[in-house]
């Protein structure tokens, strides 16, 4: 369930990214728009790198092509928009509806990402759900995986449990 939710909103995203890649590059004469916003919305898939990867080839034919100048717009672009998505909207948008903090996704991206490299990358998201759920589902532990939540997690926990988790969180 986790996962699918996870897959769904980065699909979402991808798609978007690889739309207004491929509108920027029509906009800008670049050959081939279509293709260019398919690769991006591929390799959007894969975190902070992906954008770049999928930035070079639409890069060197913008310069080819049309000229220094519109080779750098090019590059603005694919920045814009992989900083917008990849940085703001994304970890904002999965803190959200996963019920984790927007910066335990990103510290997530970092933590797993230098534990298990690429693999890690794609699936920080998913393993820090995980690690979450066990957190909480132990007495010992519920405090971590509280601070894994979002606000909106902890606003979810029952009064009842609040005042156990307050009074004695070794107990169970």
């Amino acid at each position: 369930m986790i996962y699918d939710v996870y897959m769904i909103i980065k699909t979402i995203i991808s798609l978007i990214a690889g739309v207004i890649i491929g509108l920027w590059l029509f906009i800008l004469g670049v050959d081939f728009p279509i293709l260019w916003g398919f690769v991006a919305f591929l390799l959007h898939f894969v975190p902070n790198v992906g954008q770049i990867i999928a930035a070079i080839p639409a890069v060197l034919l913008a310069l080819i092509q049309l000229g220094l100048g519109p080779a750098a717009l090019t590059a603005a672009g694919y920045l814009i928009v992989g900083f917008t998505l990849g940085n703001v909207v994304e970890p904002r948008l999965m803190g959200r509806q996963l019920g984790l903090s927007t910066l335990v996704v990103f510290l997530s991206l970092m933590v797993w990402g230098g534990l298990l490299g690429p693999i890690g990358v794609i699936l920080c998201v998913p393993l820090t759900m995980t690690m979450k759920f066990a957190f909480e589902s132990n007495p010992s532990t519920r405090w971590m995986g509280i601070l894994l939540g979002s606000e909106k997690s902890i606003k979810s926990i029952p009064p009842v449990l609040k005042k156990k988790i307050h009074s004695d969180p070794g107990s169970s």
